[in-house]
């Protein structure tokens, strides 16, 4: 299947939006009974060709938050989106109704991750608040515990030698953070937290007890990714690192490797292809990087060096072989990954600010997945991406000059 000639994403609708009359100012206040918009699927045969004369359009537009939208998670038959407004909002599958809200702390929500029946958001506040689902209680999303926890408090405080310096004149126990979460990830019954005061701390899910805190940076941790065992940390340093552990699960993390982007360019997200072989940094200077590991993640080859973005890129998510990046340009592209490299293949446009967050759909529907976009002007968009299996033209090709740096690797 070949891709359309346009480099602007021909998309086809899957929703239609139907808006609930609220024009009363007496209306119910409680947005868990009454949300403002509803959303039902229409049943549509999606051709296997996006249509070429049809203009882009998203298939759905979310709003319900007070402030910017800052992250996207799935979590089972949910959609979970977050915002600078402490807000976290719930959106039931298919039909994109807001189900429920809820939050609570200081300071905006900067990253949500789920674990099994568990949410876990990370807040401005430098705190991580741990939620339960269970559809046994009215209040299916309930506050159960904050990280560090009140156990590992008391079990630490006494003692001189867990306190560290984190400014002048200030310090705190290494269990805690010192500045705002930026982000979470989930691995192997483990979830691990970045800050923008350089560290990357390790907490077990089952007692939700603090293990590790390793001073990662030389500035802000902005974007983690785990897989195969490998956590990844980009960072405003310009750089992303891997950490891992010996065959002890038990064992501390290592460093494992670095990978160097652009002199003085910010690292705002990191991805890892499904395998477990490439990494991608998306940074402030527009560039998505990848770079292939070797066996053992001994060493890493840059494969790709693509100018994406006018601006910073914010985020990227990967589906197979598709990857998306958001831009402060109000754009998202679409990739195809090649051997060597990547092609674009679509850019998606109709947000009214930075795309903030992007979230693709588990399952495939009608030859492609649902993307959604979180975005600075305080809403959501889906859009359906349909998956390109071959096709891609050559000169569209955006790929490395054939360099093959090798990256620092940390033994």
């Amino acid at each position: 299947m070949n891709p359309p000639n346009s480099t602007d994403l021909i998309l086809t609708p899957l929703l239609s939006t139907t808006t609930t009359s609220s024009s009363s100012s007496g209306a119910s206040s409680d947005a868990d009974e009454t949300p403002g918009t509803s959303h039902r699927f229409i049943p549509y045969n999606i051709p296997k060709t996006p249509f070429s004369g049809s203009s882009y359009r998203s298939l759905s537009v979310l709003t319900g938050h007070d402030g910017s939208v800052s992250c996207l998670a799935i979590c089972g038959e949910f959609i979970l989106s977050a915002s600078h407004g402490k807000d976290i909002i719930v959106w039931q599958q298919p039909d994109l109704r807001q189900f429920t809200k809820f939050g609570q702390g200081d300071g905006s929500v900067k990253a949500v991750v789920t674990a099994g029946n568990k949410v876990f958001s990370a807040h401005q506040d430098s705190r991580i608040r741990v939620w339960k689902v269970s559809t046994s209680s009215e209040n299916i999303f309930k506050l159960v515990d904050t990280l560090p926890t009140t156990k590992d408090y008391l079990g630490k405080f006494m003692k001189q030698s867990n306190y560290v310096q984190t400014r002048r004149h200030h310090k705190r126990l290494w269990i805690e953070h010192a500045d705002s979460i930026s982000c979470l990830t989930v691995f192997d019954g483990l979830i691990y937290s970045g800050s923008w005061d350089k560290t990357l701390k390790v907490w077990r899910i089952s007692d939700l007890k603090c293990l590790e805190s390793i001073k990662a940076h030389d500035d802000a941790i902005n974007s983690l990714i785990a897989s195969k065992g490998i956590v990844y940390s980009a960072s405003a340093d310009g750089k992303i690192k891997a950490w891992g552990r010996n065959k002890d699960p038990k064992s501390s993390h290592l460093l494992k490797g670095i990978l160097e982007g652009h002199k003085d360019v910010s690292i705002n997200s990191v991805l890892v292809s499904d395998d477990g072989t490439v990494v991608y940094g998306g940074g402030s200077d527009g560039y998505v990087m990848g770079w292939l590991g070797s066996k053992g993640f001994e060493s890493w080859k840059n494969v790709c060096e693509v100018k994406a973005h006018k601006m910073a890129i914010l985020c990227m998510c990967i589906k197979g072989e598709i990857l998306c990046s958001g831009s402060s340009d109000m754009s998202i592209c679409i990739w195809k990954r090649e051997v060597k490299g990547l092609t674009k293949i679509g850019v998606v446009k109709g947000h009214g600010g930075p795309i903030k967050c992007l979230q693709a759909s588990l399952n495939s529907f009608g030859g492609g997945f649902l993307l959604y976009s979180g975005s600075l002007d305080k809403s959501i968009r889906v859009w359906w991406v349909p998956h390109y299996d071959d096709g891609v033209k050559k000169e569209d090709s955006n790929c490395s000059d054939g360099s093959t740096r090798l990256m620092k690797s940390v033994q």
